[in-house]
């Protein structure tokens, strides 16, 4: 007589079913993050009549964006969405700008903030080594024309 294990017939197929219930699971979770990390820094741009640049290398610009607040937020390193500090925009600036000396480095600047506390985030950029920092802003002809 046979005993009740060597009854039994071992399966050798994997159960897939609990793998895809969670892979469908992080695909709607990426789903639904993926556009909430493009979005950035909400700042109101100024609108200008210069040209746009076309000469960009490969690399992303380094972009320090100054909100209505006067908050900075630098797009390099941990908590982009979050207010830094002066310190930690020199620091993490220059860590960027030693690796990549050619790096664009732009400054976006809420329309609404003072004019100092745009100059203030393009002297913390030269402080960190940037030779040369470009604004961005919005076409001129998409400005608001009073009546």
């Amino acid at each position: 007589m046979a005993s009740p294990l060597q009854k039994r017939k071992l399966m050798g197929d994997i159960n897939v079913v609990p793998y895809i219930d969670v892979m469908l699971v992080l695909l709607i979770i990426f789903m639904v993050t993926a556009p909430l990390l493009t979005q950035g820094v909400q700042v109101e741009l100024p609108k200008a009549g210069a040209e746009p640049i076309t000469d960009l290398p490969d690399t992303p610009p380094l972009v320090l964006s100054v909100d209505r607040d006067g908050n900075l937020f630098i797009n390099f390193g941990d908590g982009q969405d979050s207010p830094a500090s002066a310190d930690e925009i020199v620091r993490r600036a220059s860590i960027l700008i030693n690796e990549h000396p050619n790096i664009p480095v732009l400054v976006k600047g809420d329309r609404a903030v003072p004019y100092g506390n745009v100059v203030g985030a393009m002297v913390l950029l030269q402080r960190a080594g940037a030779a040369k920092v470009g604004f961005v802003t919005d076409p001129l002809d998409t400005y608001p024309i009073p009546e």
